[in-house]
């Protein structure tokens, strides 16, 4: 009897909560939205690289970084889906002003996405879906840690850029996604989500694989044999852009990644 008392509750809980018109304001968040099955609830979108086909026909809200106010408004949302990152700090300020029901995602692992994920699907009334994504993606998960574990993790450093020279941070989701594939972040220790670095740190910290996601950005590093990663040719292109959309298909952008340096043993 408690456990239908506690089911029926719940339900009763994701009705009163379920939206109808929800504005995504970031790509991943967006694309968090069409997993869910979900996309028939958003009313606007915020830009920030090409659409998914499902969502192209939504009105712009603006942006990467600047987001237009006035048209947000005007689509009347009952929910606002926030990265904190897509959307400059005075502008998140006038946001937090409008009294706008709002989810704030900022997943710094990935069993953080997947726990916001699910609590996305239940903000939206559709539980049961959130659930079972979060789900899948958690045995997922689990089976990367297993089969990629080591005794001793690989040290790596991850090139955003090069010009300058941009990595990511310790709290950054792709360092948990290294340590799911057995391997460490050399700038683990920075704070910054994407910090400049100079190649005189990268020189000193030595790693053993150097990650990009282009090709063309690793040709630089020849210039410098006495790298680890070089002398070993662990100059690893990994050209899937998922690693950095913290939505549900990160799992299998993980996946990749965990093959390609584990490959280079």
């Amino acid at each position: 009897m408690r456990l239908f008392i506690a089911c029926l509750l719940a339900l009763m809980v994701s009705r009163a909560l379920a939206v109808e018109r929800v504005i995504s304001l970031a790509p991943s968040l967006t694309e968090i939205m069409i997993e869910l099955n979900s996309a028939d609830l958003l009313v606007g979108v915020l830009d920030g690289g090409e659409r998914p086909a499902q969502v192209q026909a939504l009105p712009s809200v603006g942006r990467y970084g600047q987001l237009e106010m006035e048209r947000l408004l005007s689509l009347q949302p009952d929910l606002l889906l926030l990265w904190p990152g897509s959307v400059g700090v005075a502008q998140r300020d006038q946001l937090q002003r409008l009294n706008i029901p709002t989810f704030v995602t900022e997943p710094h692992t990935l069993e953080q996405l997947a726990d916001q994920i699910e609590q996305i699907g239940e903000r939206l009334g559709r539980g049961e879906r959130g659930r079972q994504l979060a789900g899948e993606f958690r045995q997922r998960l689990s089976g990367l840690r297993e089969r990629y574990q080591r005794d001793a993790p690989m040290h790596v450093f991850y090139q955003v850029w090069d010009r300058p020279l941009y990595t990511v941070g310790g709290g950054q989701i792709i360092s948990d996604a290294l340590s799911v594939c057995g391997a460490r972040n050399v700038f683990d220790d920075l704070t910054l989500p994407a910090p400049q670095v100079s190649l005189e740190s990268v020189l000193q910290r030595d790693p053993d694989v150097i990650v990009a996601s282009d090709a063309a950005l690793l040709k630089a590093w020849t210039a410098w044999p006495q790298l680890k990663a070089v002398r070993a040719q662990r100059l690893l292109s990994v050209p899937d852009k998922g690693l950095e959309r913290a939505s549900g298909q990160m799992i299998e952008a993980v996946a990749k990644l965990c093959e390609a340096i584990s490959s280079d043993r």
